[in-house]
């Protein structure tokens, strides 16, 4: 019986294949581990006309009018998506929207303090009208975007602190390169589904 030996270019390649599987299967589980604590709230516009922009900005801050005081004291992210389910009639008496509950992909997300990882995440998806327009996005548990409702939406963000801001809010070009594989590694993914 004849055996044949791998050149060492198939040998090279199967250890990068390897390694690539590996490394992916690394970083989706951590960023599960990160997403296993989020709910994020995407509002989607309309249109990009400034008149459905500016909308979408006021339901921003409608939503977070209801869910803000409804979230608060809330400790755990299957406390919070109960707790947004049962405002859901209430979130699509706003008018005009429809409220979605559910899993959605998320690029790359910077902050400006912190960045959040490409990936699936637990999303209140409210999207105005035809939803063609661009969207606002943020954390709605643990209420990192309740800041909105005071200011321009660049402020609405605050740092995470403890355990979650060593996750997420870290220097160096190590963690950039993580985020980058996250993301490719998501849309590999998204791809082959």
């Amino acid at each position: 019986m004849y055996k044949q030996k791998l050149r060492p270019w198939e040998i090279a390649l199967l250890l990068a294949l390897c390694a690539l599987f590996f490394t992916g299967a690394w970083a989706e589980a951590a960023q599960e581990e990160l997403a296993g604590g989020l709910v994020r709230l995407h509002v989607v516009a309309n249109s990009d006309s400034d008149a459905d922009q500016a909308a979408k900005l006021r339901m921003r801050d409608r939503v977070l009018d209801v869910l803000a005081p409804a979230l608060e004291g809330c400790g755990s992210r299957e406390d919070a998506v109960n707790i947004i389910y049962e405002h859901i009639p209430e979130l699509e008496a706003l008018g005009g929207v429809e409220v979605r509950l559910g899993t959605e992909y998320y690029p790359t997300r910077d902050y400006g303090d912190f960045s959040l990882p490409a990936g699936q995440y637990v999303s209140l998806r409210v999207i105005l009208g035809a939803g063609a327009g661009h969207n606002w996005w943020c954390v709605v548990f643990p209420p990192l975007c309740t800041e909105a409702l005071a200011g321009p939406a660049e402020d609405a963000f605050q740092p995470l602190e403890g355990e979650d801001a060593a996750e997420t809010d870290r220097d160096g070009t190590g963690y950039e390169i993580r985020f980058r594989l996250l993301e490719w590694w998501g849309m590999l993914v998204q791809a082959l589904r």
